[in-house]
């Protein structure tokens, strides 16, 4: 009985009700109704989203001085957490809208003219490395360029001084470009451009610019002759003095060594050889500069660290140069900045690889040829090729604990082969380099070095780490896949002075060095 009573007074309470119940439904009808409506208007007809709507009707969040002050007057009594202020979020503009596409026409005689619709641009017009003062009226830049529009096209290179001190005008010559790599670039080639101005620029006081147009001159795209502007160099009052102090002084250097683009897992153990080897060779007055592009991993830079610490070294990180695909790592590029980066600090430049070992006859020093040959701005070295993997079979079971150079001694003697070679220069008559050899100089160029100078090339031996020792041979001459080999210890019988002269200059650092 209870029951029914009750049923009957809950049927009684929803009638009463009815009213305002048909009210509450008929208003939520209606804004659900309003909120799917929305969703089909453009965007561009209305100035906020449902979502914004629904922000709307929601209860508003106190202002943050209000929730500050707030939550100051209650500090001392526990309260509810008071929600933070809505962020408001701002509304980003839409995208362009992609450029209309030409079409085909149809023309008045009858012909059907075609539409090209070009998108994207295949290569940069120049990528800037560096630039550097090379006199007080001479300047060189270097870049890399794309590669077809300089085999394809004719761009050109206008340098442009502007001085700080407005009352002078501007001054502007066309630039001499160089392409060094002679051709092998990919999609990039490198450029160096020459700035020579009629008169002096820039002085001790107020300082001035270097701009550089590039036009292309309808390469690529024959409607149009577009030309970059940039500032390759920026030069202050003080920056002009240190190089007058340079250019002026006697290089801080005799020898000093630019190295390729470092890249791959090299072996830290031939680096450290390699480093032990030359600074014994070149002496106190001498440098090197080696050039990461990711190949100096940790076991190598604990080699590298030492020297560094001693002043021999310098690293420079370049691996960004991967953006752009050049030959070799840029390696044209990276040369071409060491030279004109330090050409005012050394006597004699240098360039050669980090499997690749200068030597000069006993009763000589490196001094004493590069003295004799003082009349050249540039000479070559002859190559000497070693066997990467040949070695004694009285180095059994010992090996391990001999340097590469020491027990790598079969030398490869095929003839009538052309083989390449390393070259040093005094830098301050080149205005670009390459890697074998320059063909940018003020000066004579000798080839005819032998006897006097050679380097042992250990190709393949840098950029494995391994044992390089896997044909033990007991003899003094062998031919092996039609490639005549002959004992050769002339690096053999120096290894161990070289050994000392690591351990009295650095100390037991590097006596843990593995392969």
């Amino acid at each position: 009985m209870s029951k029914e009573k009750e049923r009957r007074m809950f049927v009684g309470v929803v009638w009463n009700c009815a009213a305002e119940l048909k009210l509450l439904l008929t208003a939520l009808l209606f804004l659900c109704s309003l909120i799917t409506l929305l969703h089909f208007i453009p965007s561009r007809l209305i100035s906020f989203s449902p979502i914004d709507l629904g922000s709307c009707i929601s209860t508003p969040a106190a202002p943050l001085h209000y929730v500050s002050h707030l939550n100051a007057t209650n500090s001392s009594t526990p309260s509810a957490t008071i929600p933070p202020p809505m962020s408001t979020t701002t509304t980003t503009a839409p995208p362009p809208s992609p450029p209309s596409l030409e079409k085909d026409r149809l023309l008045e005689n009858g012909v059907v003219k075609r539409a090209f619709n070009p998108f994207g641009s295949a290569a940069y017009n120049f990528i800037l490395m560096s630039a550097y003062r090379g006199g007080y009226g001479t300047f060189a830049v270097m870049g890399l360029a794309s590669k077809p529009l300089h085999i394809y096209g004719k761009p050109s290179y206008r340098c442009e001084w502007v001085s700080s001190d407005k009352r002078q005008n501007p001054i502007s010559v066309a630039g001499d470009k160089i392409l060094p790599d002679w051709g092998y670039g990919r999609v990039y080639t490198v450029l160096v451009i020459n700035c020579t101005f009629p008169v002096p620029v820039g002085d001790g006081e107020t300082g001035g610019k270097l701009l550089l147009h590039a036009t292309t001159n309808g390469g690529g795209d024959t409607d149009f002759n577009t030309t970059d502007t940039f500032e390759a160099l920026t030069e202050t009052g003080q920056d002009f003095v240190n190089f007058t102090s340079m250019f002026e002084a006697p290089p801080k250097y005799d020898f000093f060594y630019c190295g390729s683009s470092l890249f791959g897992n090299l072996s830290p153990q031939r680096v450290r050889e390699w480093l032990a080897f030359h600074v014994r060779l070149f002496g106190e007055k001498s440098h090197f500069v080696f050039h990461d592009a990711g190949g100096v991993h940790e076991g190598v830079m604990e080699v590298l660290q030492p020297w560094m610490d001693k002043g021999y070294v310098t690293l420079q990180d370049i691996r960004d140069q991967e953006r752009f695909d050049g030959y070799y790592h840029n390696q044209f590029l990276i040369v071409n900045d060491c030279l004109h980066r330090y050409k005012f600090q050394a006597k004699w430049m240098f360039f050669f690889d980090v499997d690749e070992f200068i030597f000069v006859p006993k009763k000589s020093t490196i001094k004493s040829v590069v003295n004799s040959l003082s009349d050249y701005t540039q000479f070559t070295i002859e190559q000497m090729p070693m066997s990467y993997k040949l070695c004694l079979e009285e180095d059994r079971g010992k090996s391990y604990r001999k340097w590469g150079f020491e027990k790598l001694v079969y030398k490869d003697v095929k003839r009538g082969i052309r083989r390449d070679r390393k070259y040093a220069v005094q830098p301050r008559n080149v205005i670009a380099n390459g890697v074998h050899m320059s063909q940018n100089t003020v000066g004579k160029t000798t080839h005819k070095t032998e006897g006097r100078i050679k380097y042992f090339h250990y190709h393949g031996t840098i950029a494995e780490r391994r044992e390089p020792c896997r044909q033990l041979v007991n003899t003094t001459a062998i031919t092996i896949d039609g490639t005549p080999y002959m004992v050769d210890t002339t690096m053999r019988d120096i290894a161990a002075t070289v050994k000392r002269f690591e351990l009295k200059t650095i100390g037991t650092t590097l006596q843990r060095t593995r392969q």
